[in-house]
């Protein structure tokens, strides 16, 4: 069999903690990958003139959502441009347009090109608090031997100067009483490895890079200090803009990272808003014109807001890359350098990623000062060892008879979830379409589904049973849902 028209099931079956033992009850993650080369269609030529879209050079080999939110300088989206699909370099068939799914950028049209980068050895920067930690008594008592057994027995590894001891419980976290008791509301019985180190190093106005694998409580990691940041700034006046700024690769994520600031935020009127293509601009617009405390943007919306003036980041002391990694992977690294330009430079940076790899590693070493690095566990992506990974290698005419028998397998054990990857959205549509055929309801999401369809899909995932979702990589990371690890 040629190795290279080789196609493969790849089925996962997550496994009770501890046990060896299936665990039907928890979920069945069916995973078959796709490699459709062709995506949603060829690029046409160097691109049409400007105001008439049209696809630019083919895109990269992988998924075509890569293109969403205006993901990446070089691979936009191609395909039925929109007014500014430009000369630039289209995708494999997204829809051009400067908003959410890319469409190519010309030489004039780079992503945030009409933003001016601020000389701030010009600017005379009020100066601000961000050291707010006081270590507990319980902290300050432990050893630095059972501060090791600690972090070896949770494979916590830290690097840089100074670090502080881990919070081992909550009340050894140096928040004040509002956000203890939210903690207690929420029912936590104590911090994961990533909150108990990440904590005391957040809350000390140090900057750090936290590395742990996607749903370690990364996200209440930076909220928490970053609510306590805000609390103890002036109060804002009108346009001046966030004082925390929260960066994600995706809308999804950004709306679960917006859940967690309300729980946290709401009790001491700290607002939020939430800003991502996709969906209209005004609301969105008038949010950060009225000011709000924490924004949490893809990065593709944020720079078109900024550019027409809508926001500013000159107020924002307290920035956060959440998951990095996926972040550049999707093409987003000339957003971001744009972005972070417009913020003073003594700010507070935490970036948290689940791999180390090297084009995280230059951004850290380029934008953050005397940091802290913290590890949970391997700095590679590797497989969950709660997973039982079965793979099927089999010719591409086979796979439609194949997931249709793995999927009656599933579908006779109780309480099952399933999850389908694919790796274009036209290839996400004709799997639902088979699906559907065969007499099961199947859900799709991608990069093309407006937010209503998005938000409907998961909620319909999250609440029925024997739910299939078929997905591109927009649902790989981030999106909360039960059982799904």
């Amino acid at each position: 069999m040629d190795a290279v028209n080789c196609r493969s099931f790849h089925r996962n079956v997550v496994k009770s903690r501890g046990s060896g033992v299936d665990s039907g009850a928890v979920l069945q993650n069916f995973t078959t990958k796709y490699d459709d080369r062709r995506g949603g269609g060829r690029g046409g030529g160097r691109g049409a003139p400007r105001g008439r879209g049209g696809g630019g050079r083919g895109g990269p080999r992988r998924s075509d959502d890569r293109s969403e939110d205006r993901g990446g300088s070089r691979f936009g989206g191609g395909g039925r441009g929109g007014r500014d699909g430009g000369r630039g370099f289209g995708g494999r068939g997204g829809r051009g347009g400067r908003d959410d799914r890319g469409g190519g950028f010309g030489k004039n049209d780079q992503p945030g090109g009409n933003l001016r980068k601020i000389r701030w050895d010009n600017v005379q920067l009020t100066p601000f608090q961000k050291n707010f930690y006081i270590p507990h008594d319980n902290t300050q008592r432990r050893s630095p031997a059972e501060i090791e057994a600690y972090r070896s027995q949770h494979q916590i590894t830290v690097k840089g100067r100074d670090v502080p001891a881990p919070a081992i419980y909550f009340d050894e976290g140096g928040f004040p009483d509002y956000a203890m008791r939210e903690i207690l509301k929420q029912g936590f019985p104590n911090p994961t490895p990533i909150q108990a180190q990440g904590w005391p190093i957040a809350l000390s106005g140090r900057d750090m890079v936290g590395i742990a694998q996607t749903g370690s409580g990364k996200t209440l990691a930076y909220i928490l200090p970053a609510i306590v940041h805000i609390i103890n700034q002036p109060r804002l006046l009108r346009d001046d803009g966030p004082i925390v700024l929260v960066l994600a690769p995706t809308r999804e994520l950004a709306q679960q990272i917006q859940q967690v600031a309300n729980d946290f935020g709401q009790n001491v009127q700290v607002r939020n808003t939430c800003i991502f293509g996709g969906a209209p601009k005004g609301p969105q617009g008038r949010c950060l014109e009225r000011g709000v405390e924490i924004v949490i943007a893809t990065p593709g919306r944020l720079i078109d807001f900024l550019e027409k003036g809508t926001t500013t980041l000159k107020r924002c002391t307290y920035l956060v890359l959440d998951e990095a990694d996926r972040m550049l992977d999707m093409g987003f690294e000339p957003q971001i350098r744009k972005i972070i330009e417009q913020i003073r430079p003594d700010r507070q940076v935490l970036m948290w990623s689940a791999t180390w790899p090297k084009e995280v590693k230059n951004l850290a070493e380029e934008f953050l000062h005397d940091y802290i690095q913290i590890n949970i566990g391997s700095l590679s992506l590797s497989a969950n060892h709660n997973i039982l990974q079965i793979v099927d290698v089999c010719e591409e005419w086979e796979k439609n008879d194949k997931l249709i028998t793995l999927l009656t397998e599933i579908s006779s054990e109780e309480e099952t979830k399933t999850i389908i990857f694919a790796e274009t959205k036209r290839k996400v549509d004709d799997i639902t379409k088979t699906i559907n055929r065969a007499g099961w309801r199947a859900l799709a999401i991608h990069g093309d589904k407006n937010q209503q369809d998005r938000d409907y899909v998961l909620g319909q995932f999250r609440n029925m049973a024997g739910a299939i979702l078929v997905a591109t990589d927009v649902a790989a990371r981030g999106l909360g849902l039960p059982y799904a690890t």
